[in-house]
Order: C-alpha cells, then structure tokens, then sequence
C-alpha cells in the first residue's frame, strides 16, 4: 500500500496524521506488534504500519483493525469475511494475510503484508512504459485474480489504488474488503450505510444495477483499467468527477474505442477520478518513440477489439473468465489471433504472415515460381487455414471450459445448495457429475476440464479425486490427439505428480519420464516444461531410490534452463536452487547446501516475504544443515519459526505441519531431550494419520521416529510394535539399501541392543 494513504471502499482517501485523537498513535502494542504509524482510515478500518514488538521479524507488517465505534455485528460479520478470503489466497501478486488476533478491547484485526509500491497506473506513467511492456504487467494482475476466482472468490474493487507495483516491477493486488464468496445478495449495499459498496469509475453495469455479482464484474474492471493505463483516459466522455454522472455513463454510454480516445483532443473525458487527461494522453508509447498517433496505430484492431470486449454491458457478453482476457492478451503479444476479432479468413491469414513473415514470404516467392512453371501450390494457404483451424479450435476449447467453469464457480450459490453456502470441494464435486453430460460430444475439452478439476484436487491433497479425472483425461487426449502430443505430455506430467504424493516413486518415475521424451521432442531441450519435469523426475530418484549421481544432472539443467528462461530473482529459479541444495544435504556435503539453502532463502524472502510456505520450506531446510552440523539450539529455533508459518498459512493438520514436527523431534533427539520428542511425534502422528492415506510412507516414518524416542526413554514394550511394524512398510515401499531402511533398520537395532534382547539375524 501507499506509504501515506489508502484508498477506501467508495473511492475516498483519508489520511491522518499518526496518533490522531480519534485513532491509537505511534507506540501501541496490537497482539507481538508495534505501531509505527497511521497510513490509512476507510469506511470500515483504520490501517497502522507496524513491526514485531520482540524483533523477532525485522519485516513490516501492514495492521488493519475495525474504526472505534463501529463494531457492529454487520462490521463484525464483514471483516471476519474478510479474514476468510484473505486466508484462502497464497499468489505472489496477492498481499499476503500473515496474522490476526483479537486486541485486549475486544476489536478484530488482521496482520497483512505492507507492500511499498506505487498504483499501477502511476507506475506505467513515470516508467514511461511501452504499450507491450504494459500488457505484460498487466498479465501479473490477471494471474492474480484469476487465483482468487478458482478460490471463489470476486473482488469487487478492482482499480489502480488497490494494484500497487513495486520497485522492483512487482504487481501486488490488495484490499479484499469488499470481495463476496460468490454469495449474490452479499453485493448488494448493506442496511448498515448507504455508502455505495464499488468504486463508482471502475464498477461493472451490474454492480451500479445491484444485480449479483460474478466474476465477470471484476473482469469488467480490469478492462477499465487496462483502458486507462493504454490510454490515458476513461472508456467514457464525462465532465464532471460526480459520482452520479460517472454511474449513468457506466450504466447508458458504449465505451470510445482506445485508438479514438487517445487522438481526441479536449478536456472531456478524463480520466476516472474526473480529473482531465495529461498533456501525453498516449503517454505509454513515449518511451517506445511513439505520440498519440503511434499510440492509435498500435491499439486500432486487436486491442480495440479486446477491451471493447471486456467492457461490454452484459456479462455473458464479456470474457467469461479472467483467464480467456488474459489469453487475448497473450494472443496479441504472440502476434495470434485475438478471439475477440471476427474470425474471418483475411484476418487470421493476415496475423499468420505478420508471425511468420519470414517463411511467408518464401513460401510468397515459391508461389509464384510454381505459377510460372504451370504448378499452383497451396503451401501458404494450406498453413494459414492450418493456423485459423487451431486458432478456432482453441478458442472454442477456451470459451468451452470458460463457460464450464463459470457455471461450477455460480453452483456456490445458496440457492443452489438448499440454502448451504457450498465450499469448493462441493462446487467441484457437482462440476464432475456434469462433466459427461456437458461434453458429451467433445472429448478433448471433456479431458481439458477434467484436467482442470484433478488438478485442483491434487493441490487440495484428494488424491481418490484427482486420480480417476487425470487417468480418463489420458487415454482421451491420447485416442482424439495421438500419443505424440503436447497435452498428452501434461496428463502424463500431472499423474507422475500424483504418484510422487501418494509415495509410489515408481509410477511417478516412468510417468514423469515418458511426459520428459514428449516434451523433448515436441517443445525443444529449452521448454520450461522440459526443466520442470526434470526438477521433479530427480527429486524422485533423490527421494525414492537414493539415486544422487542420476538426480544430479538433472537438477543443474533444471536450474540452467529457468536461470535463462526467468532471471536470478524468481521463485522458480529459488526452488530450483533449493532442490538442488537437497541433493547436496542428502549426500552429506553440508556446506554446499547450506550455501545454496540460504540463497534461495534469500531469494524467496526478497520476493515473497517473511511469512511465505517457501520461506517455511527453506528455513526448514537450513535448519536440517545446522541440526547435522551439531547447532542443535539454532536448528531447533529455526524449525519453529517455520512450523509457525506453515501453521497459519496452511493450518494445524496439514501434512508440512507433521514434517515440521518430525524435523524439530529428530532435533531434540540429537540434543537428548528425548521426552519432549516424544510429545512433538505424537503430534506429528496425528496429523499424519488424519491427513495422509492409510500405509502412506511418512506415517511410517512417523511411527518409527516415535519409537526411536520410546527406546530412548527406556520404554521397550510401547517402541517394539512401532519400530517393527514401521520398519517392514518402509523396507516395503523403499527397499533394503534405501537411507530410510537403514535408519529405521538401525533404530529397531538399538532397541534390541538398548532392551538386552538379541538382535534378530534379518537385522545385523
């Protein structure tokens, strides 16, 4: 957010100075936080800059609490949801929820990232940024919201005060406070205020109506801003900053095109706070040598065609989704067809030769020598129809699923759920049992959704789900499209994925290699695709089979291909420097881990911040090298810290919390303080017990680490069924000459040993 002010629900900014008489000052404690000052006041809350109060995280923390007074059991009821949206969201182009608590008065508050930035449309203006270098920023926020919707979530007060991009060209999406979990009548203004729940210049048609509100409201506002930030002005000719005016032009006026806005001269139609245009309305071409004229050029057409598009006053006429506005953007930046353009031949052959200009025009000069000799050649026209059919066919694909997806997102209705507010497992749920009735005649968007579907569902850790989704997704994609095929390569890719969670490493090492020969072959050595299946094959061979000198070269061609592809300062590039900091802890040389843990520990504090599952994960893994080389106390304190994080992010039970808690028990093992490993293993048990399958590995794991703290603690009768029960699954699923075999091989022996018995012969 803004250092000094934040815009508030209906598009005021307050600002006040820190410790006003009406709002607590510099000083006050709120839960371990310090106020450092005021930097906001909306019509809900007041928002505090604030820092940990025992220096435990030198981070700061934006703090937003309820304004005195105004507890009311509707302010109540609507900041809590705000808590709940915020807690489901976890993208980088999202600011983050980290904390919350409840201050000694009795008054809510949420602890998020304070995000130093500048608005969007700010940013552009001063970078001075090109027409492309604007779409691809652009494209961030997309991602953004796209997230939040797949979490049915609307946002409902999309515009530049609530994007804030940062130094380093960051786009950060924030101010959730009027988002609706797809609950209609919540869109509507309250009885509470008659204050208008929008901003009035970036509010949808059917916003300003009070008819409910779907996603495509907040598709509807980032066309408004994309307009402005190409343009420089509103989509539509006011001449006033009255909030009634902007609403009956939002409601009654067709948008100007972009390219005719940007060459009009006058003081009308300003931009959407009513303020008059800049004397360099095409101001985000400049940089590339362009005036307004250059500007029109470059937006007559396509990006006419795709902002018109997103503006439309009806919302089934608009994209159905953010991701299909996204996808025309991208088209226009490949130089592709742009589906909001009629699909007519001339068009699409047009945008064909101008992609490929250069095999065009050979193909041009072999045209007409074939004509010469008497021998007409179709080579040009047979590509360009081959182009137009694939563009047709992927849009149809696109606005298929689009449309699909929608209506599983609307299913959370109330009023379709019996008066239930649906979660997403539910939503989802009802989507699959529409699945073969919607495609019954379309089999490869039928995989595309169900792709979709499983995929959603291995990243909420229901594997039963996922599993029969992604497998039909498979044999379709290879019976309508052939097994040689980029799609049939993700469907292989996402099942390896799905074996690795469950623990079967060698279904996921024979799925993940043959997706790596597809993607090889189809895509080039250099794909993204080709460097993530790598990352993934190895951590595979590292974790089921032991196999370093095989994981190896893998994981530094991994890192090589998204280094070139991504930069130094990605996440992508973090994790990938970070799995191959795994493979170094796992062969026992722990001063090249501990230096490549902490680079990309480093690299993911500087891009996502303090309170993130990958710091969670790095931390963690930092403190398995110092736990290794003997710091027992900074290893302990390391884990917890990243137990703390994976806590509130993820929650109590999820699987990462177990791990954690193994890490920290095995710690205290190594310290001898083998009781309090014990309370930190059963812990970790039931959280694996309740959130894995039955037989996974880690519950194994779990068990023998148990019973090694038992036999320690001299309780022979309690360890022996653990470790021995533990010992067969994992020698079972791992195999004999497995690290882990040998460890809780060795953990069974010291229990015979340390009892007095004799150590049976399988065992020596």
């Amino acid at each position: 957010m803004a250092p000094d002010q934040k815009t508030n629900d209906d598009g005021e900014t307050h600002t006040r100075p820190a410790g006003s008489a009406d709002g607590p000052g510099a000083g006050r404690q709120i839960g371990p936080y310090r106020v450092v000052r005021e930097i906001g006041a909306g019509g809900m809350g007041q928002v505090f800059l604030a820092a940990r109060a025992d220096d435990q995280y030198r981070k700061r923390v934006a703090i937003k609490l309820i304004l005195a007074g105004r507890e009311s059991d509707e302010m109540l009821r609507h900041f809590r949801r705000e808590r709940q949206v915020l807690a489901a969201l976890d993208h980088p182009n999202i600011a983050k929820l980290l904390d919350g608590g409840t201050t000694p008065e009795g008054s809510p508050y949420l602890v998020m990232d304070f995000v130093e930035g500048v608005p969007i449309d700010r940013y552009t203006a001063t970078r001075r940024l090109a027409v492309e270098e604007c779409l691809r920023l652009f494209l961030s926020v997309c991602s953004a919201v796209s997230h939040a919707h797949r979490n049915l979530i609307v946002h409902r007060d999309i515009k530049p005060g609530n994007i804030l991009v940062t130094q380093d060209g960051t786009p950060k999406l924030l101010d959730f406070g009027l988002a609706k979990l797809l609950n209609p009548d919540l869109a509507r203004e309250t009885a509470t205020g008659p204050r208008l729940a929008f901003t009035p210049a970036y509010a949808s048609p059917e916003q300003v109506r009070g008819d409910p509100v779907t996603t495509a409201t907040d598709v509807y506002s980032l066309g408004v801003v994309l307009y402005e930030l190409l343009t420089g002005r509103s989509p539509y000719r006011v001449r006033t900053a009255g909030s009634a005016e902007i609403l009956r032009a939002v409601c009654e006026q067709d948008p100007e095109r972009p390219s005719a806005a940007v060459t009009r001269r006058g003081t009308d139609g300003g931009t959407p706070t009513g303020e008059p245009p800049a004397p360099d309305a095409g101001r985000t071409s400049h940089a590339a040598g362009q005036g307004a004229r250059g500007l029109h050029r470059n937006l007559r057409g396509d990006l006419d065609a795709v902002l018109l598009m997103a503006l439309r006053k009806e919302p089934h006429r608009r994209y159905l989704s953010v991701d299909a506005f996204a996808d025309d953007i991208r088209r226009y930046l490949e130089r592709r067809p742009v589906a909001a353009r009629k699909g007519t031949f001339s068009y699409r052959t047009g945008k064909f030769v101008r992609r490929h200009w250069a095999g065009a025009t050979a193909a041009i000069l072999v045209l007409a020598a074939l004509i010469a000799g008497g021998a007409l050649s179709t080579y040009g026209l047979v590509r360009a129809r081959e182009a137009e059919r694939e563009a047709h066919r992927e849009a149809a694909k696109a606005k298929a699923i689009n449309d699909f997806l929608q209506s599983t997102l609307f299913s959370a209705h109330p009023s379709l759920g019996g008066g239930r507010q649906m979660t997403v497992v539910d939503a989802l749920a009802a989507a699959v049992r529409k699945i073969d009735t919607a495609f019954p005649d379309q089999p490869e968007i039928r995989a595309a959704v169900e792709t979709t579907i499983g995929r959603t569902y291995l990243d909420l850790g229901l594997y039963a789900e996922a599993e029969p989704l992604l497998r039909r997704a498979l044999t379709t994609r290879r019976e309508v499209l052939g097994p040689r095929h980029a799609d049939v390569g993700e469907s292989l890719y996402n099942l390896g994925g799905l074996a690795f969670k469950k623990g079967d490493h060698d279904a996921a090492k024979a799925r993940y290699e043959e997706a790596l020969g597809l993607f090889r072959s189809l895509l080039g050595e250099d794909a993204m695709e080709v460097a993530q299946t790598m990352n993934d094959l190895a951590m595979v061979l590292e974790e089921g089979r032991a196999d370093y000198d095989g994981a190896r070269p893998l994981l530094e061609r991994a890192l090589a291909i998204k280094r070139a592809q991504l930069g130094e300062r990605h996440r992508d590039v973090a994790q990938a420097i970070n799995n191959l900091g795994m493979l170094h802890y796992r062969k026992g040389d722990l001063d090249e881990a501990e230096r490549l843990f902490r680079e990309a520990l480093a690299v993911n504090r500087d891009l996502l911040g303090a309170d993130h599952v990958e710091v969670a994960s790095g931390l963690n893994n930092l403190a398995l090298v110092l736990r290794d080389k003997g710091s027992y106390d900074g290893a302990a304190e390391l884990f917890e810290q990243a137990l703390a994080i994976d806590r509130r992010v993820l929650g109590e039970g999820a699987p990462q919390v177990g791990n954690g808690l193994n890490n920290l028990g095995s710690t205290l093992m190594k310290a001898g303080r083998a009781a309090e490993a014990e309370k930190v293993f059963r812990q970790a048990l039931e959280i694996h017990r309740k959130s894995l399958a039955p037989g996974h590995f880690q519950i194994a794991t779990t068990e023998n680490l148990l019973g090694g703290a038992l036999t320690a603690l001299k309780r022979f009768p309690e360890a022996e069924p653990l470790l021995t029960a533990s010992y067969a699954a994992i020698r079972a699923q791992f195999g004999p000459d497995h690290p882990r075999t040998r460890a809780a091989q060795k953990r069974i022996v010291q229990l015979y040993e340390a009892w007095g018995r004799p150590v049976p012969k399988a065992l020596r």
